[in-house]
C-alpha cells in the first residue's frame, strides 16, 4: 500500500543542475513544509530497501502539512516513475529546468572541480572527441551531461503515469531572477498559503544567487527553528564555468532546439530558452 491518503505528498524529481537544492531549501523555511535533510535516493537506488525503510527516512507531520523530498536523478531514471506511481498516484511532482545548453556546463564544472583531469567538455561532447568544427561529429547523447537535458523524452515517460495536471514546472533561470514569482507557484500548487513573499529575498551579488530573511515563526515546522536568519545556497553553487569555444556551445545549441521546443508544447510553457 501506498502512503496513506491523509499525508500530503510532494517530490522535487528533477533536475540535476537545474535548481533543485535552491527550491527545497527555500521551500523548507515554509511553516508547511516538512523534509528530510539529505536526499534518499529512494526510487532509483535504495527501492529494494521498501517502503517501510523509506518512511522512515521522511519527518512527522502535522495536519495541512506537506511532506515533501528531493532526488534529482528520478527524473531521469526509467523506473522511478512506476514506482512512485505505485506508492502514490495522488504525488505532486516538481521538475525544476533550466537552460539544457547551460545545465550541462555546470554539470561538466562540478565533476571537473572534483576530478581535475576530466577531459575537455569539447573532448566527452562529441562523439569524435575534441576533433575541430568540420570533424567534431555528431554530440553524444550518451554522456550524462547531455541526456539529462533532453527534458521531452524524460517527460514522456513519466506522463505513461502521471496526468500533467501533477506537475509543475519551475523555471531554474526565474528561481534566480525573480524567486518570490517561482516560489508563489509552487506554493499555489501545493495548495500552501503564500508564506514566502517578495520582502523575504535578497540578492546577494558575490555569488549571484538570491538568499532568504526567513519570517519570524517561518520554519519551525521545518524542524530548523524560526527567526530571521538569512538562507543563501551554498559554496559550491555560482562555481565558474571553464572556457569552452563559442562553435562548440552554438552546436550544443543547435541540437537542443527540437527538443525544447517540444518540451515546449508538452508543458504549455515557453521557458525562453531559444
Amino acid at each position: 500500500p501506498g502512503l496513506g491518503s491523509q499525508r500530503m505528498w510532494a517530490l522535487i524529481v528533477g533536475v540535476k543542475k537545474g535548481g533543485t537544492r535552491a527550491l527545497l531549501q527555500f521551500l523548507r523555511a515554509h511553516p508547511h513544509v516538512r523534509a528530510p535533510g539529505t536526499e534518499p535516493h529512494f526510487f532509483d537506488r535504495s527501492y529494494h530497501r521498501g517502503l517501510a525503510w523509506y518512511r522512515n527516512l521522511m519527518p512527522r507531520t502535522l495536519a495541512g502539512q506537506v511532506t515533501m523530498e528531493k532526488t534529482p536523478s528520478y527524473f531521469v531514471t526509467q523506473e522511478a516513475p512506476r514506482r512512485i506511481h505505485d506508492m502514490s498516484r495522488d504525488t505532486k511532482l516538481i521538475v525544476v529546468v533550466r537552460d539544457p545548453v547551460t545545465r550541462a556546463v555546470s554539470d561538466y564544472a562540478q565533476t571537473l572541480a572534483k576530478n581535475p583531469a576530466l577531459p575537455s567538455f569539447q573532448a566527452l561532447l562529441f562523439r569524435n572527441g575534441s576533433a575541430g568544427p568540420v570533424d567534431a561529429g555528431p554530440v553524444d547523447t550518451g554522456w550524462g551531461a547531455v541526456r539529462i537535458g533532453l527534458y521531452a523524452r524524460h517527460l514522456e515517460r513519466w506522463l505513461l503515469f502521471f496526468p500533467l495536471a501533477r506537475f509543475l514546472f519551475v523555471s531554474g533561470e526565474r528561481l534566480v531572477s525573480d524567486p518570490a514569482g517561482e516560489l508563489g507557484r509552487v506554493q499555489d500548487f501545493l495548495g500552501l498559503p503564500r508564506a514566502l513573499t517578495a520582502r523575504h529575498f535578497y540578492f546577494n551579488a558575490t555569488k549571484g544567487f538570491p538568499c532568504l530573511r526567513t519570517p519570524p515563526g517561518v520554519g519551525v515546522g521545518a524542524g530548523v527553528g524560526g527567526g530571521r536568519r538569512p538562507r543563501c545556497l551554498g559554496r559550491s553553487k555560482g562555481r565558474p564555468h571553464p572556457p569552452i569555444e563559442a562553435w562548440v556551445i552554438q552546436r550544443l545549441r543547435d541540437f537542443y532546439r527540437p527538443f525544447n521546443l517540444k518540451f515546449y508544447q508538452m508543458t504549455g510553457q515557453d521557458f525562453g530558452w531559444d
